[in-house]
């Protein structure tokens, strides 16, 4: 309870704060004016309560002004001393002053205030008890005061800093959420368009041949149709996938299925032949097992590129060539297709080149072998350069 008292003095008005501070100050400097006295003391006399109270009241505007209010209460004081009002136990209007400067003020300005206090102190020690007790205690309180006043002030500037340093974090966090939802958003379009671009490109193919296909073959034709089925239903349960994804809740974890990876090629050409074009696979090199991620950009890569061939080369074979190197994998597609017509053919290239980017590599399109048909070739970085090697 007491500290969710003082959080909200904290949170106060600064307005509000500094007249509670004055009413508390002028209570206690009552109270030698109200409890039974030594008739060997001051008397407490009206003009003297005044004059007390015309001391404490500039403490309302100590954050505004800090110098005129100390040196107000100075002013103050020394009326006081000339009406011999009743002692007090503690300065506690200067003493809060004093603190205010310490706070508030410039170096310059604290340190003119601090050589006028002491010599204040010591003229008022000097007519008063003339003792070294007062007069160290007097410096002490003072000093006190002026210690805590600057304790608060660097308080103050390493909570603004810390402050500061935490809102600049925040908006870096949101600023790379924002990146990172950018480039989920960029991911998932290239996905949504490489499923359904090659999916579509082979259905139609397919339908395409159907028709002929039944008049002259048969059994052709059933198989024709039967990769348009099949070709559907993988391009289904990919997409249900990617927006099961998206639909999840954020407190939730999505169910994965994993990306297709280099494995699924083959499976990926038998749907491709099913169009009637003539496809080979090799893999040269030292075949192994790669990143999850690497191995569905690969698959990615060769898909969009036998997405190409289908819709735009009007080819008749292609082939698909994985080389493994010491520290990179190249993924080369060629066909014997109308040539580099083809690379205006949509989003596709784009998307190749930046999945390429994104693991490092590089990407070049353009004539095939002797100028004839078209060749896609992209290099992906399967583990980064060693230092000094």
């Amino acid at each position: 309870m007491i500290r969710e008292l003082g959080e909200r003095v904290r949170r106060a008005d600064p307005g509000w704060q500094d007249l509670g501070l004055t009413l508390l100050v002028q209570v206690a400097t009552t109270i030698p004016f109200v409890v039974p006295r030594d008739p060997l003391d001051s008397p407490a006399t009206w003009p003297a309560y005044l004059l007390t109270t015309l001391g404490n009241a500039p403490l309302v505007w100590r954050r505004r002004a800090p110098v005129l209010v100390v040196l107000g209460m100075i002013v103050v004081g020394s009326l006081y001393r000339v009406l011999d009002g009743p002692g007090q136990p503690l300065p506690y209007a200067p003493l809060i002053g004093v603190y205010t400067i310490a706070l508030l003020c410039s170096a310059r300005v604290r340190l003119v205030m601090g050589v006028l206090l002491a010599v204040v102190i010591v003229a008022s020690v000097a007519l008063n008890t003339q003792t070294a007790r007062e007069l160290l205690f007097s410096l002490f309180v003072f000093a006190a005061a002026f210690v805590l006043g600057r304790l608060q002030a660097t308080r103050q500037a390493y909570t603004a800093a810390v402050e500061d340093r935490a809102a600049q974090l925040e908006r870096a966090n949101r600023i790379e959420a924002e990146q990172a939802a950018a480039r989920e958003r960029a991911r998932i379009a290239r996905e949504m368009h490489d499923i359904l671009s090659h999916a579509v490109s082979i259905m139609i193919v397919q339908a395409e041949a159907g028709p002929v296909a039944v008049r002259r073959a048969p059994a052709r034709a059933e198989a024709a149709f039967e990769a348009i089925a099949e070709t559907g239903r993988d391009a289904m349960t990919q997409l249900r996938t990617m927006l099961g994804v998206l639909r999840s809740p954020a407190d939730e974890v999505a169910p994965r299925t994993p990306q297709p990876g280099i494995g699924a090629l083959p499976a990926l050409l038998d749907r491709v032949r099913g169009g009637g074009l003539r496809v080979s696979y090799e893999r040269t090199g030292e075949v192994r097992e790669l990143p999850a991620a690497l191995e569905a950009t690969a698959y990615r890569v060769v898909q969009e590129a036998l997405t190409n061939v289908v819709k735009h080369a009007g080819a008749v074979a292609v082939e698909v060539r994985l080389e493994y190197g010491p520290r990179e994998l190249a993924v080369t597609v060629t066909d014997d297709g109308r040539g580099p017509g083809q690379a205006s053919g949509g989003h596709g290239l784009i998307g190749i080149q930046e999945r390429a980017t994104a693991h490092g590599g590089t990407a070049q399109a353009g004539p095939g072998p002797d100028g004839r048909g078209f060749s896609v070739r992209v290099v992906l970085v399967t583990s980064p350069l060693e230092v000094g090697s």
